[in-house]
């Protein structure tokens, strides 16, 4: 039964950027107007999947493709049910589509226009009116860029959207989502076919519909594929680049960050904003670095980088990671799932420390004096790595020229990436 609550509409749509699209995607998923929590959270799914298996199982000219299709719509089947308590459990969170309320806006990047309604998902699909979980407005953003070739711009999305909204547990269901979209792509480009005696060059784009239709039928192959993603450690004290260097892991790896700063201040309900140390007139009134509430972050972080791990999302925390309880907790997510860990010792001497610590405080306006009293107090608190971390462990000298490199290189060769 099509959705009758109100769809909030933009009232001038406009050609968006990457990041400005993810921030209005993030905040319109929040939006109580969008909401539409009473209406069945697995429907939508159901009847796009079947719908677009469907028409694409018609239009297949060879029986193997449509064999693999069928794996792909039994694979459907099998995670719907697997997921069905996962979607159940997300009944409050259900919307109507960003594309919806934006269907007049376009993705820009470069001077270039990436995707109709921004997010590219297919209004003509079928269940496309029916609210969904968020998971499905950004799985179609991610399948759009995907299939036009640009992984970076798609990994970028998501670890942002991941960041700002913090809900870790909507990636368990992007493969799900990704594979109907990627469907609903191979299905618009068969309807593109031209008919016999339509064209006189009928062989020629016959083809080239054909040809596009497979790469969408790859595509949602790679998506429903399993995968052991790894989990990455980042641990270091304020100033040793950590956050700068795990930031390339982004675009280049595919690698999810979980930041603590982030997360610390998410746990508390406050803005998300840099911290500053404690003391310093940015501070905020909480003690958000209390024993208890340090204990709770590294928690929380345990929990979100699992949570991705689960969804076949390499991760990576970032976070200070001085002490081993916080360390062990972090890599028994991975140990406790049979993926590969790496630890990361992000190093520089101190003089370094301290000059890019000042720097920084300058730059944000805190106190420098605070600032480097942190820093003291992380480089005495510090333990070292045990017998059994040095397994996993390797160690980056951020200063040299060639770090960012090296980083990349040591993750591929330490947690087979490439």
């Amino acid at each position: 039964m099509p959705h009758s609550a109100a769809v909030p509409h933009r009232a001038c749509d406009a050609n968006e950027s990457l990041e400005s699209l993810v921030d209005s995607l993030v905040a319109y998923h929040r939006l109580p107007e969008a909401a539409a929590p009473h209406c069945d959270p697995v429907l939508p799914l159901v009847q796009l999947a079947q719908g677009e298996l469907a028409v694409i199982r018609a239009g297949l000219l060879h029986e193997e493709e449509r064999q693999r299709l069928d794996q792909l719509g039994e694979w459907l089947e099998q995670d719907l049910v697997r997921l069905g308590p996962l979607l159940e459990a997300r009944r409050d969170r259900l919307v109507t589509s960003w594309a919806l309320a934006h269907p007049d806006s376009r993705l820009c990047h470069e001077g270039r226009t990436l995707l109709a309604n921004a997010i590219g998902r297919d209004p003509a699909a079928p269940g496309a009116d029916l609210p969904a979980d968020p998971a499905s407005d950004l799985a179609a953003l991610l399948v759009g860029l995907e299939a036009r070739g640009e992984s970076a711009l798609t990994r970028l999305a998501l670890d942002r959207y991941l960041r700002l909204s913090g809900d870790y547990p909507q990636a368990r269901l992007l493969s799900l989502f990704g594979t109907c979209h990627a469907l609903s792509g191979a299905r618009r480009a068969l309807q593109r076919r031209p008919a016999p005696d339509q064209d006189p060059e009928h062989p020629a784009r016959l083809a080239e519909s054909m040809a596009e239709c497979r790469r969408y039928l790859a595509l949602a192959e790679r998506i429903a594929e399993f995968r052991f993603p790894p989990l990455v450690i980042a641990v270091g004290v304020s100033g040793s680049g950590k956050s700068r260097f795990t930031e390339g892991l982004v675009s280049r790896l595919g690698a999810i960050r979980v930041c603590s700063d982030a997360e610390r201040r998410r746990l508390h309900d406050l803005p998300q904003e840099i911290t500053y140390p404690q003391g310093s007139a940015a501070a905020p009134a909480v003690d958000i670095f209390s024993e208890a509430a340090t204990e709770r972050t590294y928690r929380h972080l345990a929990s979100c980088a699992g949570t991705l791990l689960d969804a076949g999302i390499p991760a990576c925390v970032d976070a200070t990671c001085l002490k081993r309880w916080q360390r062990d907790l972090l890599r028994q997510q991975a140990e406790a799932r049979g993926l590969p860990c790496l630890v990361v010792s992000f190093e520089a001497d101190e003089a370094t420390l301290r000059r890019r610590i000042e720097k920084r405080a300058r730059r944000q306006g805190g106190e420098v004096a605070d600032s480097l009293a942190l820093l003291d107090h992380q480089l005495a608190e510090r333990e070292p790595f045990g017998d059994e971390e040095r397994l996993h462990l390797v160690h980056l000298d951020t200063t040299a020229d060639n770090a960012a490199e090296t980083l990349v290189d040591l993750i591929e060769e330490h947690v087979k990436l490439g």
